[in-house]
């Protein structure tokens, strides 16, 4: 005898999982794997920056440049004030703060080439590929590193004019700074030479080449005074006189209130210079960073 079949169980109708569910599906873990308790997201520019200054502040390069710097400006300016003192002669006028331009001028070099290799130093290991994939956003990328730079070099080179400033003035019978020299011949300066380096470090992202782009900017702060010294003809007056007037060493003594010439830059219009060239500069870096591969 046969036995009546069972009739079929109807088909559940078709459900859609949820998105959640499939994602937790395809990424779950199996037994035993290790999962991380750190929860995933997006990166932001905290985390850009955090990157940036765990980068810069492990490197050697960055201490061996900022060191030579510190040492540049602090025993430059004591020997020059010590220079003065053991001369017996007054200062016929000149600003004492003024002692402190030698020692600045050379520092920019090691301030230049940390802004350089910031970034180059990165395309030349391959290590901006790395960069790249832990944040894809190269604006990003970019504005952490000039933001880490710009008040890494800021500080320290506020801090050591200061101090040169003070050991100059307790060194020397001249007559008391105003507080605007004092202001310009420290945070002035520098403004100045930060935003410099900040000029550095665009050449470095535009020419992606450490040697290459530290030559470049050596040429932009020396080559415009060295080429009017050289300009003796009467025809060529005006270029002279433009290439002393613009060039970088004139304009931070402009700071100092010593300028090489009579005309051109005064007060702190040498700072909203070097700012808008700068500005012009990073945004051309931010293009190419976007439109060529690493």
């Amino acid at each position: 005898m046969t036995t009546p079949s069972t009739p079929p169980t109807p088909q559940a109708p078709y459900q859609q999982a949820a998105p959640q569910q499939v994602y937790a599906q395809a990424y779950q873990q199996p037994q035993g794997f290790y999962t991380s308790p750190i929860p995933v997201r997006p990166a932001t520019l905290g985390d850009a920056i955090a990157s940036e200054w765990t980068k810069i502040r492990s490197v050697r390069s960055t201490m061996w440049t900022l060191g030579v710097m510190t040492a540049l400006l602090l025993v430059i300016g004591v020997l020059a004030a010590v220079a003065v003192s053991a001369s017996d002669s007054d200062m016929n006028g000149t600003p004492v703060l003024s002692l402190g331009f030698f020692g600045v001028l050379l520092g920019t070099i090691c301030v230049i080439t940390l802004g350089v290799m910031t970034i180059a130093s990165e395309y030349g290991t391959g290590m901006i590929r790395t960069t790249l994939t832990a944040c894809p956003s190269r604006g990003r990328v970019l504005g952490a590193k000039a933001l880490v730079f710009f008040l890494l070099t800021f500080v320290l080179t506020t801090v050591m004019t200061s101090l040169v400033a003070l050991i100059q003035s307790s060194m020397l019978d001249a007559a008391s700074p105003s507080g605007g020299e004092w202001l310009r011949a420290t945070v002035g300066v520098s403004l100045y030479v930060a935003t410099l380096g900040l000029l550095a470090l665009a050449v470095g992202a535009l020419i992606r080449h450490s040697a290459g782009a530290i030559t470049i900017m050596i040429g932009v702060v020396l080559l415009p005074l060295v080429l009017a010294l050289f300009m003796f003809a009467s025809s060529l007056e005006g270029l002279r006189d433009a290439l002393l007037e613009y060039s970088v060493p004139n304009q931070l003594s402009v700071f100092y209130d010593n300028s090489v010439s009579t005309s051109g830059p005064s007060g702190w219009e040498p700072l909203w210079i070097i700012i808008g060239v700068t500005a012009v500069a990073l945004g051309g870096a931010y293009l190419s960073m976007n439109q060529r591969d690493v």
